[in-house]
């Protein structure tokens, strides 16, 4: 995406920074605060947000975060004094002041579907054990609830980032679309506790309670397939078909008696907390290992943003631990199940024990080595196409 504003545009997709014509050099940090502000121009952007995207979490001194403020604004042409690109609200935060236009550049410049609003109203109601839940709705249509990775989603930098707003627009023009984030991550309340798929069903029944949602379709994706399909054996009655994308049966542990060590976990452990991690970065190659690069570095921000470190190494254990074998021959309500054929993290051979154990179950392989399809792939429009006319019946 390039953004245009004050004399500069700053390409998220090719990481560059120019002001009246000529390159300006940034430094990371930098020119991550910058896309930051320009992504929320005419927000406030609290001291805290900064702290969580620009430097993961991490605690980070006075000095360091004043310079890199400070850095942003020369960048820019701007001055602490004048203040005509970046306002400072005094103890709270930044605001980026400018005018600011966009437009999509390389493979999301080609037919990218328009959101059906130009903001997100995110509401909060409250799960089983008082934890308070994050939803949000958009688009008109036939009701669609989605069951996204646990702990994996943030609802507001789906909403900021330029490809995840695409992935999200391509389900919710046709669909009165339901998102939601799991306690413990994203816009939720961030607590810590362990997870049981169960009580992780009973908090989406809460949320559909909440929005209004009755009975409706719903798609699941990647690990969410778990608190899915556990939905859909306890609530019967209000699925009317379900979509799963990448989904399993059984975790790795449980597919073998002599399963390796989980790589994965070891990545997250060594660098979750780090944006710049190499080892986060091994971990977003080995779910998408044929981008596109832009894409796949969006969806790991979003990603280490949504879930602190301990949260996922959590979760990593219950989905390599998971099995919802007995749950299978429970599901009534028509299903589509899409997988890729080269999946590396859950291998074809678990869609294809999923529809053979669910009554009346399809399976659609996809021709790539993506665990989920991204915006730019080259099995993206046919994917898209199949997950929508099934989910708009």
């Amino acid at each position: 995406m390039e953004y245009h504003f004050a004399y500069c545009t700053l390409d998220d997709a090719r990481l560059t920074l120019t002001r009246g014509g000529s390159a300006v050099a940034v430094e990371p940090k930098v020119f991550d605060l910058i896309h930051l502000l320009v992504r929320n121009a005419g927000d406030l952007v609290t001291r805290d947000r900064m702290v969580d995207e620009v430097w993961g979490g991490r605690i980070v001194s006075e000095s360091a975060m004043s310079a890199c403020i400070a850095g942003a604004r020369k960048a820019l042409g701007d001055t602490g004094k004048t203040q005509t690109v970046i306002r400072t609200v005094a103890r709270r935060g930044l605001m980026l002041v400018a005018e600011v236009s966009f437009e999509a550049t390389g493979p999301a410049a080609v037919a990218a579907p328009a959101l059906p609003a130009a903001t997100q109203r995110i509401r909060y109601c409250r799960s089983e054990d008082g934890g308070a839940v994050a939803y949000a709705v958009s688009g008109e249509g036939p009701p669609v609830m989605r069951f996204g990775p646990p702990h994996n989603t943030d609802l507001e930098l789906e909403w900021a980032y330029g490809l995840h707003r695409s992935c999200i627009s391509s389900v919710a023009p046709q669909t009165r679309y339901l998102r939601f984030d799991h306690v413990g991550s994203g816009q939720s309340e961030r607590v810590l506790r362990d997870r049981d798929f169960e009580i992780e069903a009973r908090d989406a029944a809460a949320v559909a309670d909440a929005a209004g949602f009755d009975r409706f379709a719903a798609v699941s994706f990647s690990g969410g397939c778990i608190t899915a399909l556990t939905f859909a054996a306890l609530y019967p009655e209000r699925l009317t078909r379900l979509a799963i994308v990448g989904g399993y049966v059984e975790g790795r542990s449980r597919r073998s008696a002599e399963a390796a060590p989980d790589a994965l976990k070891g990545m997250i452990a060594e660098g979750w907390a780090r944006p710049e991690s190499a080892f986060a970065n091994a971990f977003a190659t080995a779910y998408f290992p044929e981008g596109p690069a832009d894409a796949t570095r969006e969806v790991l921000r979003m990603m280490q943003a949504a879930c602190p470190p301990e949260t996922m190494l959590r979760n990593r254990d219950a989905i390599n631990t998971a099995d919802v074998a007995h749950l299978l021959d429970q599901v009534r309500c028509p299903v589509l199940i899409l997988h890729a054929r080269d999946d590396a993290v859950h291998p074809l051979s678990q869609a294809q024990k999923m529809a053979a154990g669910i009554p009346g179950a399809e399976l659609v392989v996809l021709q790539t080595a993506n665990h989920c399809p991204l915006y730019g792939s080259s099995c993206w429009e046919g994917y898209n196409r199949t997950l929508a006319e099934f989910l708009t019946g």
